[in-house]
């Protein structure tokens, strides 16, 4: 999803926590590699990007340290990153593309993003693991939640943000649905570039309160939490659709439902994706450190399975 383009510069939440949830991810990982070592050894980087993370900043890491490209806010602390790390992917010796890009859409993966080349043309038949976020800027995320803001100071107690997309020429279900067929086209283009490749599409996580009750700290209207927390569900249902529908080879993780209780509402210490005052290192509406690594296991758990 998009963001702007300044960063923050504060320094980084507490580290005992990152250290914490990292360990748990490399313990995780550890009993897979020593089973599939030996099946995959002559996996190497010379032939080619052996994993290629896909997506846009969600997968990109956006507002996180550890900066990797500064146009994409492309950064080390990305699930993408966190995963390229483990003994799952580097212990198999995968090379790794990571191609995310804050602001990319599904016609990213076809088209150039600026200076960037096309996400597709990180694939190859050499690929083995294909990770991707994609769907929330063709929805158009970030422009939703500006509208919303906007709502809530004409109409704080009604719902503007949903009114103005339900029906007409905004209407959100449409551009869901347009969303859905990118994506189906894009996953069938993935396969035919990497027939092999293991696919994990990654859905978007608990950004706002499950509950449907907002907070003073979030100035959204009260009826468009509701609407908000429908919109990230009737999204994943779409890209879930679409892995289920790639057949054998291809699936869905869910990192929404295991992060529900840790939204933007959330006290500080329970929040793992930022409000509209981001804490120091991190972006609004994004995952901060926390997220990243809750997503990384969470995608990892589907890497494991047959």
């Amino acid at each position: 999803m998009t963001h702007p383009q300044s960063r923050p510069t504060r320094k980084r939440r507490a580290a005992a926590g990152a250290a914490a949830a990292s360990a748990a991810l490399l313990s995780l990982c550890a009993p897979a590699a020593t089973a599939a070592t030996a099946q995959n050894a002559a996996v190497t980087s010379a032939d080619g990007p052996n994993y290629v993370a896909l997506g846009d900043s969600y997968a990109s890491g956006a507002g996180l340290a550890g900066v990797k490209d500064e146009y994409c806010d492309r950064t080390t602390g990305s699930y993408s990153s966190l995963i390229a790390g483990s003994s799952v992917v580097k212990g198999l010796n995968r090379a790794f593309k990571d191609v995310t890009c804050s602001g990319a859409t599904t016609s990213n993966f076809w088209n150039s993003q600026g200076a960037k080349p096309p996400q597709a043309n990180a694939l190859t038949p050499n690929t083995k693991l294909v990770t991707l976020s994609l769907g929330g800027n063709d929805v158009g995320f970030t422009g939703i939640l500006k509208k919303c803001v906007e709502g809530y100071f004409s109409k704080p107690n009604g719902s503007p943000c949903k009114e103005y997309y339900t029906g007409g020429k905004n209407d959100l279900g449409v551009r869901i649905n347009d969303m859905e067929g990118r994506i189906r086209d894009v996953l069938k283009e993935v396969r035919r570039r990497s027939p092999d490749a293991k696919v994990i599409v990654v859905g978007y996580p608990a950004l706002f309160p499950d509950t449907g009750v907002g907070c003073n700290e979030v100035p959204f209207a009260k009826g468009d939490f509701t609407f908000l927390r429908d919109m990230t569900k009737k999204v994943n249902r779409a890209l879930e659709r679409q892995a289920v529908a790639g057949g054998v080879g291809m699936s869905f993780a869910d990192t929404y439902t295991p992060t529900v209780g840790h939204d933007m509402c959330q006290p500080r210490e329970r929040r793992w994706f930022e409000s509209l005052s981001p804490a120091q290192n991190t972006m609004m509406a994004h995952p901060n450190e926390y997220g990243h690594y809750a997503m990384a296991m969470l995608t990892h758990a589907k890497i494991l399975k047959p």
